[in-house]
């Protein structure tokens, strides 16, 4: 996609798959913290050849993207490779990724890495999806069409003047969208975006019968229960569809979110060609960089970068491991049992005693007194870990508890529970700042990673995986 040059697009060829081909698909019921939570898997009743009835469950259905996000993504031209993606996820700061679904107007026709399961997979695993479509194009747009059997929006106003045959263009393209979005296992609520290249929007018969083509486009599609939204130039198209939001806003159907091209590399969702106001709280991207190689994790891609901030952005839901008890705290100090002046904060100890019973070590009340019974708790904790039971109880042991666990891969843009658990032992590791348990992953989450990433030797990427985790769970501070 691109505000002022060719940019090259895909083709999946996915229409045609039948039904059962998505049912054959299989994703477990867990989904972890960077990925939209999945839906309960359903139970079905199935006939044998013998006449029992068999009870099977049916894989849960995709969550909706990109969902609630705020963060970094990329598109490109040909779908990466399971094995690209994966490296892509471990190693770059991008969450989101732009996969080019349906339209005659794309370059790259054959994409032989794009089907149900590689969409499962990359949900499955935190990757918030961007399904983009590239169909007609305006009739002044001098680079289309590409193909024999590619067609320009017709830019004829009719006898009514109301571009009818721009209206049922529009139409049709709704249907070979929804067929490819549906066949790809792409589900209603998740946006689906059309790519209309930049144009010059000073002619009149073409930027009215565009407006209109979208007009057609956003009401079918919306009307299936996805959300619509527009990419384009934002010197032109999105330039056109925010003039129209704000002088003729009963004109024409504008869709729900706006994905405007404008390479000034700033990562935020600002351009002076429209007003603040538009498409905000929550409808925006931004794509900042124009086409480059990037390089991560040994992987290399040509892509376009892009700065989302969708829905109610990153977020996570309120925690509450014990009533009444408090576990969130920018410090984990050392505890001890009182004596010589010394009195371990009742807080903290109440947090000890929550975080071991989730562990299945400690069963008494949360009462905030490190007394025999919580010590014995705590060293049957640190014997657990393979560290010596002591009376004491340290920043490594904060550490290992605090971590314990799955291993996602967190990174900017992540939430949940997971960037709570990694909050809370980047503050127990005593770094020289601490940030606040919100469990999003922001730039203070990000830089301490960084800081933490250094210190143990690793490389200071500010991204949470396997080798960080292992770091973290081991106690390990320098």
């Amino acid at each position: 996609m691109s505000p002022s040059s060719p940019r090259t697009l895909l083709r999946t060829g996915v229409t045609a798959l039948s039904l059962s081909a998505l049912v054959a698909v299989g994703l477990p019921a867990s989904a972890p913290a960077t990925a939209a939570p999945a839906s309960p898997a359903t139970t079905v009743s199935t006939v044998s050849a013998t006449g029992v009835v068999l009870a099977k469950k049916e894989p849960a259905p995709n969550p909706v993207t990109p969902g609630d996000f705020t963060g970094y993504g990329f598109d490109q031209c040909v779908t990466p490779t399971q094995s690209m993606m994966n490296t892509w996820l471990k190693t770059s700061p991008y969450l989101a990724v732009g996969i080019y679904i349906s339209g005659d107007s794309r370059a790259c026709r054959d994409q032989p890495n794009l089907n149900p399961t590689w969409v499962r997979k990359q949900l499955r695993k935190g990757w918030r999806l961007l399904p983009i479509i590239l169909g007609p194009q305006a009739s002044c747009q001098p680079r289309f069409p590409r193909y024999a059997d590619d067609f320009t929006i017709n830019p004829s106003p009719g006898k009514r003047g109301i571009y009818g045959k721009a209206r049922g263009m529009g139409k049709r393209e709704a249907v070979s969208t929804l067929a490819d979005a549906r066949a790809l296992g792409l589900v209603e609520g998740s946006t689906l975006w059309y790519d209309l290249e930049g144009f010059d929007d000073s002619n009149t018969h073409c930027r009215e019968s565009a407006l209109s083509f979208l007009t057609a486009w956003n009401r079918k599609i919306s009307a299936a229960g996805y959300v619509t939204g527009v990419y384009s130039s934002a010197g032109s198209g999105i330039k056109v569809l925010d003039e129209v939001r704000r002088e003729r806003p009963n004109a024409y159907t504008l869709p729900e979110r706006i994905w405007l091209a404008r390479w000034d590399g700033q990562a935020n969702t600002s351009t002076s060609y429209i007003a603040e106001d538009g498409w905000r709280p929550g409808g925006r991207i931004k794509q900042y960089r124009g086409g480059h190689d990037e390089v991560w994790g040994g992987v290399r891609i040509n892509i376009d970068s892009n700065y989302l901030d969708m829905g109610a952005g990153s977020t996570a839901p309120r925690e509450d491991l014990c009533p009444g008890v408090t576990v969130a705290s920018r410090d984990y100090p050392a505890l001890r049992q009182s004596g010589n002046g010394y009195k371990p904060p009742k807080r903290m100890v109440k947090a000890l005693q929550c975080f071991l019973s989730e562990r299945n070590l400690y069963s008494g009340s949360f009462h905030g007194k490190y007394g025999p019974s919580t010590v014995k708790a705590a060293n049957a904790w640190q014997a657990r870990t393979g560290n010596a039971a002591d009376a004491t109880w340290i920043r490594r042991d904060w550490m290992t508890l605090l971590s314990y666990g799955r291993k996602p891969v967190l990174k900017f843009g992540s939430a949940g529970f997971y960037v709570r658990r990694l909050q809370r032992t980047l503050n127990a590791a005593d770094l020289g700042s601490s940030v606040k348990i919100d469990g999003v992953y922001k730039m203070p989450t990000a830089d301490l990673v960084k800081t933490y990433q250094s210190r143990v030797d690793l490389p200071t990427t500010g991204v949470v995986d396997g080798a960080t985790w292992r770091r973290l769970m081991k106690g390990v501070r320098a």
